[in-house]
C-alpha cells in the first residue's frame, strides 16, 4: 500500500486537519503567519497526524476531536523543525531553503515558540488533563533529546545506547504521544492505549533509523536535504557508530576526525566505508526490528481497515527512500 493509499483511508479527516491547521496558524502578526505557513506547507509527509487519525479510527472514535489532536501533533513537530534547523545551521529541508535561511534565526526560533504555544492552547480546548499530561511530558522529552544530541555532537565515542536514547526522546516520543492520545480521546481500554503507545514508539524509532541511514545513501534531490548533513554537523549516528566499530585503524581515524571536526572533506570515502563495513545494513536491520515490534503491538486492536493502515504505515516507515 502506498502512502497515498494509506491517507485515502482517512481522506475526509486529513482534509479537516488541513483546514484546522490553516485556521489556527492565523496570527495578527503578519510575519508569524508568513513563516508558519512557509514551514507547515513545505511538503512534509504528515506522518504524525496521519498516525493520530488512523489510531483514533482504529479505536472506534466517531467524533471530531481527533482532528484537533492531529493538528496539535503537527504543530509541535513543526516547532521542533524550526528550532532544529537553527541549532543545526541547516539551509535545506524538503527540497527548499529552510525557514532560518529565508527569514533568519531569530524569527525561526520565535515562530517555533508561537507554534508550541498554539499547540498548548489547542490542548486546553480538548479539556482532557490526561492528554495535557502526555503531550507536556512528550515535549519535555523532545527538548531533553535535543540537548543530549547536542552533547553527543563531535563525540566519536558516542555509544549505540546513547544514540538510541536520543532518537527515542527526540523522534519516537512524539509518534508515541500521537498514538496514545488518539486512544485516550477514543476512551480505549488501558491495554489498547498501551499497545498504541508501543506502536508509536517503535515506528518512530524505525523512522529515525531509516532517516539517519538515508543521509549516507539517498539521492539528494529525492531526500530533500543536503547529503552528509549529519556528518557536516559532527553527528555520530548509527551508521557511523557501527562503521567505527568494524573499520580498520585508517577508517576509524578518518571517521573519528570527521565527527570531531565536521565538514565533508572525505564524504565519498566515508559513505563508501559506512556501506562496505555494514553500517547501512546494520541500521536497516534494527529499523526492520523496530517496525516488526510496532506491528506486533497492534495485535490487541480489533480488525479494521484503519488497523491495516497502521500496519502499512509501519512498513512504509522502513521502505521509504526519502
Amino acid at each position: 500500500m502506498t502512502i497515498e493509499q494509506i491517507r485515502g483511508l482517512v481522506t475526509a479527516d486529513f482534509e479537516a486537519v488541513d483546514k484546522v491547521i490553516k485556521e489556527r496558524l492565523h496570527s495578527k502578526v503578519a510575519l508569524v503567519d508568513q513563516v508558519a505557513t512557509y514551514i507547515i506547507y513545505a511538503g512534509g509527509k504528515r506522518l504524525r497526524p496521519l498516525l493520530v487519525l488512523l489510531a483514533a479510527r482504529a479505536c472506534g472514535h466517531s467524533g471530531q476531536r481527533h482532528i484537533d489532536a492531529a493538528a496539535i501533533i503537527e504543530f509541535i513537530h513543526t516547532a521542533t523543525l524550526l528550532h532544529d534547523d537553527v541549532v543545526d545551521e541547516s539551509s535545506l529541508r524538503r527540497g527548499r531553503d529552510t525557514a532560518n535561511e529565508v527569514f533568519g534565526n531569530a524569527t525561526s526560533v520565535l515562530v517555533g515558540d508561537f507554534l508550541y504555544s498554539r499547540a498548548f492552547q489547542m490542548m486546553v480546548g480538548l479539556d482532557r488533563m490526561r492528554i495535557m499530561q502526555i503531550l507536556a511530558d512528550a515535549t519535555n522529552a523532545i527538548a531533553e533529546g535535543e540537548v543530549l544530541q547536542l552533547m553527543n555532537a563531535r563525540d566519536p565515542f558516542t555509544s549505540e545506547a546513547r544514540y538510541i536514547d536520543v532518537i527515542r526522546r527526540k523522534t519516537a516520543r512524539l509518534f508515541e504521544a500521537g498514538a496514545q492520545i488518539a486512544a485516550v480521546l477514543s476512551d480505549a481500554t488501558p491495554a489498547m492505549e498501551e499497545s498504541l503507545a508501543l506502536y508509536g514508539r517503535h515506528i518512530g524509532t524505525a523512522f529515525q533509523l531509516v532517516d539517519d541511514a538515508l543521509d549516507y545513501q539517498a539521492d539528494e534531490a529525492s531526500l530533500g536535504k543536503h547529503l552528509g548533513d549529519d556528518l557536516a554537523e559532527g553527528k555520530p549516528t548509527l551508521p557511523l557508530i557501527y562503521a567505527m566499530q568494524q573499520g580498520s585503524e585508517i577508517q576509524r581515524t578518518m571517521i573519528r576526525h570527521a565527527i570531531e571536526h565536521g565538514g565533508l572533506d572525505h564524504l565519498g570515502e566515508i559513505t563508501h566505508a559506512v556501506a562496505s563495513l555494514g553500517g547501512l545494513a546494520y541500521t536497516a536491520r534494527l529499523a526492520q526490528g523496530e517496525a516488526d515490534l510496532a506491528l506486533a503491538a497492534l495485535a490487541p486492536l480489533p480488525e479494521s481497515a484503519f488497523k491495516e493502515g497502521l500496519s502499512e504505515l509501519a512498513k512504509f516507515a522502513v521502505a521509504r527512500k526519502n
